[in-house]
């Protein structure tokens, strides 16, 4: 019996594939995709033209709301990237692919990265949305991110030197990190975070220091709930109602969608019945007072996004915020088909595949109408990046963690090893992936003149100012 189970174990362990067989593994795929590959960037003869895809994304949002999505994306070639994930999607499908899948954001661009605050009150640093998450290569992701740091760079007006470099330190942090990640278990990963303090600590700007360090403080000044209650509500009787601001906070009628408290209250109880047990018995002691919809970012402008307000017996509040969750745009330009077919499902599973520390109210429901939506804290001590202030040496600094926080992601799903292996210890990838960015900047600068001379022609429609 002894003897049979030592064998047993010695055949299993036999079949493990070492981390450095993996490491070579990654490597072989040079042979088939050199790494040089990917700085290659030109639009194919078929490319699907850019507004066509804009107006396709468009199909199933709230139309009075198309205008301040359109207006919000006209504002810079920048603002434009953050609302175009879908146009980029189709134009990576397209680009040298390694074959290595893993769980991917799907929309990985510098303004998707932050501080918030964990169960335990602590600051990380990670990525912080994943409306477009979905498995996929694990590149798409790398280039979307570090051609949103060039494509920013322009529009900051900071040199061509100083943009490619940026793009430069994206990925070669990501290498530096995922080798790092190659020498730990799965389970050193899974526990693997990124302390904000720490991080701003490293900084050698003392101002940049100094204003980040009171931002932490400010945010752990009151709590995030009160805080927001007291600037978002008035009493109406007896009961707490959430202020209107129009167009970008509104209660719903009609044509906007024409939604009856006794729906949202309906939705709510089959979102807090996709939580854990423990967080039903926390939200038990709660009831949804109010809901409204609320206008968020620049690629959500349109989709069913909004606030609830929830409150205690003894009232204290909590908001939290429901978001429409629509088929990712990575599966359109991937063979592979999504396992979940609820699509805030898929959201809240792929972020808690990324994520070190997903929000606890994370949870997802659907309405009678057909739409899925999921559900997490409106806010919660999160700290958004202000490139609007930073220096070329600043913006080198957020671009090292950006590339930093998205490896840890990536190798929660994905095999370090293999990736570390194909990326290798030179500098050929980074160079490779600065090159294609400074392409790409080019191309969303064409295709976002494109879309001004279709706001022109009246092809889509413009709000005023907001």
């Amino acid at each position: 019996m002894t003897e049979k189970s030592t064998d047993s174990a010695e055949s299993f362990f036999d079949r493990l594939a070492s981390k450095a067989e993996r490491y070579d593994n990654g490597a072989a795929i040079r042979k088939d995709v050199p790494r040089s590959s990917h700085q290659k960037w030109s639009p194919s003869e078929d490319r699907e033209d850019p507004i066509d895809i804009l107006i396709k994304t468009s199909i199933g949002r709230i139309e009075d709301l198309l205008p301040i999505r359109y207006r919000r994306m006209i504002e810079s070639p920048f603002a434009f990237f953050r609302g175009a994930a879908a146009i980029m999607a189709a134009d990576l499908a397209k680009t040298p692919n390694t074959g290595i899948q893993l769980q991917l954001c799907g929309d990985c661009h510098l303004m998707n990265f932050g501080g918030f605050a964990t169960p335990e009150r602590k600051l990380v640093f990670d990525i912080n949305d994943f409306d477009e998450t979905f498995p996929g290569p694990w590149e798409w992701d790398l280039k979307r991110l570090a051609a949103s740091f060039v494509i920013a760079g322009k529009w900051r007006k900071f040199s061509t030197k100083d943009c490619k470099a940026f793009a430069w330190h994206v990925a070669d942090s990501y290498k530096r990190h995922m080798f790092d990640y190659s020498k730990l278990s799965a389970l050193q990963i899974w526990y693997a975070d990124i302390d904000l303090a720490e991080l701003i600590d490293l900084g050698k700007d003392d101002d940049l220091k100094e204003f980040q360090q009171k931002r932490i403080k400010k945010a752990f000044e009151s709590i995030a709930h009160e805080k927001e209650f007291a600037k978002m509500t008035y009493l109406d009787g007896v009961r707490a109602k959430i202020k209107d601001d129009p167009p970008l906070i509104y209660h719903p009628s009609g044509a906007q969608g024409g939604y009856t408290f006794r729906e949202a209250k309906l939705a709510h109880k089959k979102y807090v019945e996709s939580l854990p047990e423990d967080k039903q018995v926390l939200l038990s002691r709660y009831t949804i007072q109010d809901f409204a919809i609320k206008v968020v970012g620049v690629g959500s402008v349109g989709t069913l996004c909004g606030i609830s307000l929830l409150m205690s017996a003894t009232g204290e509040p909590i908001f939290l915020q429901f978001k429409e969750a629509r088929k990712s745009v990575i599966e359109a330009n991937v063979k592979n088909k999504g396992k979940y077919s609820h699509q805030g499902e898929r959201i809240v599973m792929g972020q808690k595949l990324m994520q070190s520390a997903p929000d606890m109210f994370l949870g997802w429901t659907d309405d009678d109408k057909g739409k899925f939506f999921y559900t997490r804290q409106l806010r919660d001590a999160k700290i958004k990046p202000v490139i609007e202030i930073m220096k070329s040496e600043n913006m080198i600094d957020y671009a090292k963690a950006c590339g930093w926080a998205l490896a840890r992601a990536h190798a929660r799903s994905g095999d370090p090893s293999v990736l570390s292996g194909y990326i290798g210890n030179n500098n050929e990838f980074a160079n490779a992936i600065a090159k294609f960015s400074m392409l790409y900047a080019h191309q969303n600068e064409l295709d976002y003149n494109k879309m001004v001379e279709a706001i022109k022609d009246g092809r889509l429609p413009i709000s005023a100012e907001e």
